[in-house]
């Protein structure tokens, strides 16, 4: 064997190994849904078409921070930081560790944040990076399987957190989210997304 060929074949044998250690992240998504069930709404990463249409009503050109809870394996992000401003941020809050350490070893763009927490400390997570107020809150966490009293709590913090025309968008699987947006949010609108598994709820609660 020469040496350029042997130099070649070192060269495919690094590129393999470093192609098998890079996580996967279904199988990241997966081991995640299993260690923490009541916190991971789907075994399923949503589809592009629920993405889009739940982004659809958010105003870019108005928005210098958004917020995600429960990012997961970074689902949404790609398709908010494509839409954000260049001086936007987006915070994404998980309380699962390994998604977060996912995230950050996978997203480079410099608006992004990922933070090991509760969504129910939001208020004082986007106060640590510098803002009063967010502008949009998405979330796909599970609100009729929280613990008891987290699911309220969350709500009322998003309430508490946005800005004035800003909005709680929310998918969910179940329609018992409404229950927990309705004392918070006098404004909401909903739609069915039936090309997702499993179809899923929206909601777009907006701070009047």
């Amino acid at each position: 064997m020469t040496g350029s060929s042997a130099d070649d074949t070192l060269k495919g044998v690094h590129g393999r190994q470093k192609a098998q250690k890079r996580p996967n992240p279904f199988a990241i998504f997966f081991q995640g849904f299993l260690k923490h069930p009541v916190m991971v709404g789907s075994i399923i990463p949503s589809s592009q078409k629920l993405i889009h249409r739940m982004l659809s009503k958010t105003d870019w050109s108005n928005t210098k921070l958004f917020v995600e809870y429960g990012p997961g394996v970074g689902t949404f992000c790609p398709h908010v930081l494509s839409r954000m401003a260049p001086d936007a941020t987006l915070i994404a809050i998980d309380t699962n560790p390994d998604f977060v350490a996912y995230l950050k070893s996978t997203i480079k763009d410099p608006r992004f944040i990922a933070v090991n927490g509760s969504a129910a400390d939001v208020r004082s997570i986007i106060k640590a990076h510098g803002f009063d107020n967010a502008d949009y809150v998405l979330s796909g966490l599970p609100f009729s399987t929280l613990p008891e009293g987290v699911g309220a709590t969350i709500a009322h913090e998003t309430g508490a957190a946005l800005r004035k025309g800003g909005a709680f968008l929310v998918y969910q699987f179940s329609p018992k989210v409404k229950n927990f947006l309705d004392p918070v949010f006098s404004d909401i609108d909903h739609e069915m997304e039936w090309i997702n598994i499993p179809p899923a709820q929206l909601y777009w609660a907006w701070k009047r």
